[in-house]
């Protein structure tokens, strides 16, 4: 089931002009799926260009032209150096690295090395392009189609990544998310997504631990999670224990392995070696991923591929049996990740109610095989969508992040996976390296900690991982200095301070990333009152050099507590001067002072602010020069249509069409003349020519076709624009009737009148005017053919029935003014007075009549048949 129950659609808290719609988008190795969250947009799967709810994780030039997803994908066949897939493999990595080398086995594309010591990719035609570009350009892709959707711009967007993401890979992602033109939101374990998808549609009464296996292209991952529902206040609490994966095995691997069997076979039977062409490579990687989804369902497969290289076919026949005794290293890691996840958790397997299934690799019967026999069949759960809940879980937590949509209460704790350490100089006379494990792995994302430091000079805190990430890539990712310490102490101590200290929060935050958020000198100051000498007695100072605590939140400023002192008494003999210099001596002083921090990336730097910009500016100018291309194409096209749609209309056997009735012989002739040298153009300079000629064009012959338009346009609006008109003359002429009538009566009653004689003749006369001139033109129209200009247009007649309905409209709305009173003459005629003018209000409140519902006619009159001018349908056109 693909749209989501409406109990869980996102419903808005803001009005529409106001929101700010939501991207998330799960990048895989091979396929990106996305899903954007917009008022009014159901919430589901993105569709692509091609109306596919996956799109291929691929970039590609077919010379100029500039080709997505799949289209981008095939183009490896023909253009092998143009067409750049499987880029996340080399988010961040070292261009010395193991996974670089890795990447060469698998793609014919051409990798060179940056100068910030990652991997740029270079087509045929030299241009170089970093990956964070090539995924960035990805990246706008998809916000094109998300924006397409939403009817508005999208720039805030959440991306899932794997969960053993170092901090290298994860500003990778985000430098390339800046690229596109947007900013994101957070950064989701992909896992942890697909657990809030699996969330979506359930409670959790009682707490579970389930786990999310996804065997995707790069690696497998196993995300052991707990689940409850402790009440409907608190929501759904979703709590990552731990997490296991393995980066050695997963779909791009078992491809590898049996395009090997392809490139043995081949090479067998035909003594070449299909490795020295790119093109046959690259035709035998799409045909491994082929086979390997037939070997899925199938015990055996036939592989095909015509010229695949020298002007070969190539025609081979795999069995499930080779393939998997070609990965029989591998089975055993399949079900790893499950195992490592359950010792990080300190759980066993008898905790765990299912194992939830995600990741295309999981359909491979192999790693199916090796599942069941690990955790049971009976745990193997399928109760999710594969391939798309990661991204519906991801969209789901970015828009409750937004604030901008109520969504259901789901809270997320995530946890990082590498031990991180802060190392720095001791002050010591020997120099020596003072290392504390700051993070453990297993440590909740969004916590902070407080190092605490006994420091008189600037110095610098390193981060480094443990242990290394991945082959190849460094330890280090951070080095922070702090400055300004020497000039902060001394003030502080100057103010009383007592064995001034740095303090720095660091802080691990939900995306991933490690930071120092700030920096500070920090003093107790010293205190005469009686509270603050108690204070410092029972207080004691740390003799350690440096210490961390779990604080998470940075040192407060100096409380106000010390100015609570005793007052002063009066056996003191105490002045107010004296009284005024006891309280500004208890005042407390500033106890904390701002440092200066510098950051520096000591291996695999993100990219600068500069080289961000100028990406954008690369990428902004081929957009540029696709949509004018794009305008080109659509003109060039739009003006063929209708030449052909014109040629057409004047075709010797439509006679009797509506523009052969509404057109003259030398009018088709011009217009015949003028589309034969528009054919003869457009086939000799229409691959050259420019926009604005292909609009110049259709122009000219749109100018000679405008005549013929219009006549038809108003024989089709003249019956209702008479009709119109008629209805207002009888309107008035029924109104005047009536209004005279009562003129009549109201007089005899010495009664007021909504309406003056004068009005009345004034009315009349326009309504004479209006019926003599459309009876005179109306006689005319009707002596007028088909292919004749008319007479009278019908914007003029609406034009004079408007003054007419204005002038009317202007009457029968006018309110019944009151009567007036009667002067009292003498004292004996005031009774009779008042009775007579107490009848004349009642009179002329139930006995006039109202004009505004009786003056108006509700029936509209119908144009004699006399009158009426067959007219010809659209469709006859």
């Amino acid at each position: 089931m693909h749209i989501i129950p409406l109990a869980l659609a996102l419903v808005s808290l803001l009005p529409r002009s106001t929101l700010a719609s939501v991207l998330a988008i799960d990048y895989g190795t091979d396929w990106m799926k996305a899903s954007v969250m917009s008022p009014g947009v159901p919430f589901d799967v993105l569709l692509n260009k091609d109306s596919k709810r996956k799109i291929q994780a691929s970039v590609g030039w077919k010379k100029t032209d500039r080709l997505f997803s799949t289209d981008a994908f095939n183009l490896a066949s023909r253009f092998p150096s143009d067409s750049f897939s499987s880029l996340k493999y080399l988010q961040a990595a070292p261009f010395d690295s193991d996974i670089v080398s890795y990447y060469t086995t698998i793609s014919t594309a051409e990798v060179l090395k940056t100068s910030r010591n990652t991997v740029a990719l270079k087509q045929s035609d030299g241009n170089e392009w970093s990956v964070e570009e090539l995924i960035g350009m990805q990246f706008s892709y998809v916000k094109q189609l998300a924006e397409g959707v939403a009817g508005e711009k999208v720039t805030d967007v959440v991306i899932t990544v794997p969960p053993y993401f170092s901090q290298f890979q994860r500003d990778a992602v985000v430098d390339a998310v800046e690229i596109a033109g947007m900013r994101t939101l957070t950064l989701i374990n992909d896992g942890t997504a697909v657990a809030v998808n699996y969330a979506m549609t359930r409670t959790f009464p009682t707490p579970e631990y389930h786990i999310i296996y996804d065997a995707g292209a790069s690696s497998i991952r196993a995300t052991l999670v707990s689940f409850s529902t402790p009440d409907a206040t608190t929501g759904t609490q979703i709590v990552v224990a731990g997490v296991g994966y393995d980066l050695s095995t997963g779909g791009t691997e078992l491809d590898r392995r049996l395009r090997e069997i392809l490139i043995e076979a081949f090479n067998t039977k035909h003594k070449k070696d299909i490795r020295e062409d790119k093109r046959g490579m690259a035709k035998l990687w799409k045909e491994a991923g082929r086979v390997k989804a037939i070997l899925s369902a199938n015990t055996d497969a036939t592989a095909t591929v015509e010229s695949l290289a020298w002007d070969i076919d190539f025609k081979a026949k795999v069995s499930r049996a080779e393939f998997e005794a070609a990965c029989e290293d591998l089975k055993p890691r399949f079900a790893q990740p499950i195992e490592e996840a359950l010792r990080n958790a300190n759980l066993t397997l008898d905790d765990v109610t299912s194992v939830i299934l995600t990741g295309g690799s999981t359909r491979t019967p192999m790693i199916q095989a090796a599942l069941k026999a690990a955790v049971g069949e009976d745990k193997i759960a399928l109760n999710v969508n594969a391939d798309e809940a990661a991204v519906l879980g991801a969209a789901l937590h970015g828009a409750g992040l937004s604030r901008q949509f109520k969504t259901k209460n789901i809270k997320v704790t995530d946890i990082s996976l590498h031990d991180i350490q802060a190392s720095y100089l001791a002050t010591a006379a020997t120099p020596r390296t003072i290392t504390s494990l700051l993070f453990p792995a297993g440590s909740k994302a969004g916590s902070k900690k407080v190092m605490t430091f006994k420091r008189k000079e600037d110095f610098t805190i390193n981060f480094d991982y443990k242990d290394t990430v991945a082959p190849g890539f460094p330890r280090r990712f951070l080095e922070v200095g702090i400055e300004g310490v020497a000039e902060a102490i001394a003030n502080l101590t100057e103010l009383g301070a007592l064995d001034p200290v740095v303090k720095a929060t660091v802080v691990l935050s939900e995306s991933g990333f490690i930071s120092v958020s700030n920096a500070v000198a920090f003093g107790e100051i010293k205190d005469d009152s009686i509270a603050g000498k108690l204070k410092g007695f029972f207080g004691a100072g740390s003799s350690s050099e440096a210490e961390v605590s779990s604080e998470h939140t940075p040192p407060r400023e100096s409380s106000s507590s010390s100015s609570e002192s005793p007052k002063p008494s009066a056996s003191n003999n105490s002045t107010p001067e004296k009284e005024k210099e006891e309280k500004k001596k208890a005042t407390p002083k500033d106890n904390t002072i701002t440092l200066n921090t510098t950051v520096v990336f000591p291996t695999i730097p993100p990219m600068t602010a500069d080289h961000k910009k100028n990406a954008r500016s690369r990428l902004r100018a081929i957009d540029l020069d696709e949509a004018a291309v794009a305008r080109k194409e659509e003109a060039r096209n739009s003006l063929e249509g209708y030449l052909y749609r014109m040629r057409d209309l004047l075709d010797e056997e439509n006679r009797d069409t509506p523009f052969k009735q509404c057109s003259q012989e030398e009018e088709r002739k011009a217009i015949a003349a003028k589309l034969d040298e528009s054919f003869e153009w457009l086939h000799d300079k229409g691959d050259v020519a420019e926009t604005s000629q292909f609009l110049d064009k259709r122009n000219a012959l749109e100018t000679l076709e405008r005549p013929i338009i219009h006549r038809y346009k108003e024989i089709e609006a003249f019956p209702q624009a008479l009709n119109n008109s008629q209805m207002w003359n009888w309107s008035t002429r029924l109104f005047l009737t009536e209004a005279r009538e009562n003129m009549t009566i109201e007089a005899a009653a010495e009664l007021p009148s909504k309406w003056t004689k004068e009005e009345l003749d004034a009315l009349e006369k326009s309504l004479k005017e209006h019926e003599t001139w459309l009876n005179e033109w109306v006689e005319k129209q009707k002596a007028v053919k088909m292919n004749e200009d008319p007479v009278i247009e019908t914007t003029e007649m609406k034009a004079r029935a408007k003054v007419l309905e204005t002038a009317l409209m202007k009457l029968v709305k006018r309110k019944v003014p009151k009567a007036a009173k009667k002067k009292k003459e003498t004292t004996t005629s005031e009774e009779p007075t008042s009775t007579s003018a107490a009848a004349e209000e009642t009179m002329s409140a139930a006995d006039v009549p109202e004009a505004e519902e009786s003056l108006i006619p509700t029936a509209t009159p119908v144009v004699p048949e006399e009158e009426q001018v067959p007219l010809p349908t659209h469709d006859e056109l």
